[in-house]
């Protein structure tokens, strides 16, 4: 029997299911958000080149909703030289299709291939790489970089103690916050090796270097085998009655490797798939944001000072002191919202108003003094306007003073809400309900104990 989710009661692949359908429509909803950005027709050389930047942005948006829609599961294959990364490919596909010698540096660049693998629900690509040790090291990084935020799983290939090399390897890879399993290859010249010695040193070498909370895996994510085993001598008897000694290469040991991808796959591979693609739609999202903001600086600014403009003339020509307070939150309700629509965000009055509590709580004390402040000096208005009735010089006095000091603050405070409106909206919105960060939530509170993606909840949580 499938187990299901324990807080859900969905079978795994249903809820799997679910999570690409999040997914997919909180970057269809992201795309829709800015694709008008880039139709706009733009005067200045600085815009039109924000434009296309921009465009850049959005195509990538484009790429991931294509990859989560094929179902496309991508592996990469990291290590160090002659750690047998390509052999590893090959012996998962069952046949010699990348390039595998004694020589350092056989694989220059990354080379994919399509692994059908047997039992599989979502279509795999594994992604062969260059040693990470190779020379070239800035551009090798680089290059691993990309392939690591494009992956959805990677196998890190060892065959031997690992060395301070492979541990800072290792290390760096695990900053991409995505799923490991270790791939200890050779090991037919360890033959009693375990799981669990390869882990208690892995995890001694980041004690060593403070990191007692790493590494995001456990002995279960290690694997052992033998992708290409080293020749042994046979004896060789022949009719004759003649013997002979030769050299024989016994079939590749990958049964284990090839049973720990497939229950990946198919029990937290569209999960997988959902949580990297809204990860690299956050990263595009807050990129495109970051531009947009750009683009508009000017007329933000001239609208964000508009709506303090008003609201100081308001506060300051009103008596009632409650009004005060209520016509004041309605501006900046109304000037974020004509913000979001300057940089094309969908925004409606509760998400408005969810983004101005957010914005009094951050600021602290400054705003809360502001409403209190406002407070007490609306009532002194007030009370300076009922006295006006009885003695006009000095009642009008003391409510043009009341007046002035109040609508000072009540303008600061305004524009004080105007600019961290601009510093939440550039985050793209990934707050609200179909938000990246919302969904990437959602999937992680779901996940079970036992999913490899578990290991990683805590550097996921948004």
């Amino acid at each position: 029997m499938t187990k299901g989710s324990p807080s859900t009661g969905l079978t795994r692949l249903s809820l799997q299911n679910v999570h690409v359908d999040r997914a997919r429509s909180s970057l269809k909803q992201t795309i829709n958000r800015y694709v008008h950005q880039v139709r706009l027709k733009r005067r200045s050389p600085e815009a039109v080149e924000l434009q296309a930047a921009l465009k850049t942005d959005l195509d990538r948006l484009s790429i991931t909703l294509d990859k989560l829609n094929s179902t496309l599961f991508k592996i990469a294959v990291f290590g160090l030289v002659s750690q047998g990364k390509s052999a590893v490919v090959n012996g998962l596909l069952g046949q010699k299709i990348l390039q595998t010698g004694p020589l350092h540096g056989v694989t220059q660049y990354p080379r994919s291939v399509y692994w059908s693998a047997a039992g599989g629900q979502v279509q795999v690509e594994l992604i062969d790489t260059p040693g990470l040790d190779e020379v070239g090291g800035e551009l090798r990084a680089g290059m691993a970089r990309e392939v690591a935020e494009q992956a959805d799983l990677i196998l890190f290939v060892i065959s031997g103690d690992v060395t301070r090399t492979e541990y800072f390897a290792l290390r760096e890879l695990q900053a991409a916050c995505k799923p490991i399993v270790i791939v200890f290859n050779k090991v037919d010249l360890y033959p009693d090796l375990d799981q669990q010695t390869i882990y208690l040193k892995l995890k001694e070498l980041f004690a060593r270097q403070g990191e007692r909370d790493r590494p995001f895996f456990t002995a279960n994510d290690i694997v052992l085998i033998a992708a290409e085993p080293s020749p042994v001598e046979v004896r060789v008897e022949w009719a004759d009655g003649k013997v002979t000694h030769e050299w024989e290469s016994p079939p590749p040991e990958m049964d284990a490797l090839k049973e720990k991808l497939l229950e990946i796959l198919n029990h937290e591979g569209r999960s997988l798939l959902a949580l990297n693609a809204l990860r690299q739609a956050k990263e595009a999202e807050a990129s495109i944001a970051r531009k947009t903001i750009r683009l508009h600086q000017s007329d933000a600014e001239d609208l964000i000072w508009k709506y303090t403009k008003w609201k100081s003339i308001a506060v300051a020509a009103n008596p009632i002191a409650v009004l005060d307070l209520l016509g004041g939150a309605t501006t900046d309700l109304l000037m974020i919202r004509a913000l979001a629509r300057l940089y094309g965000l969908p925004m409606t009055r509760y998400e408005a108003g969810t983004l101005l509590r957010a914005i009094l709580f951050s600021s602290g004390g400054l705003l809360l003094g502001e409403l209190g402040s406002g407070l007490l000096l609306g009532a002194g208005k007030s009370a300076a306007a009922v006295t006006s009735v009885f003695d006009s010089a000095s009642g009008v006095m003391a409510y043009g003073a009341s007046a002035v000091a109040q609508a000072t603050l009540a303008g600061y405070g305004s524009y004080r809400v105007g600019k961290a409106a601009q510093a939440y909206l550039e985050q793209g919105c990934t707050w609200g309900p179909q938000g990246a960060n919302t969904v990437i939530q959602e999937i992680l509170s779901q996940i079970d104990r036992d999913a490899i993606l578990y290991r990683l909840r805590q550097e996921l949580t948004p």
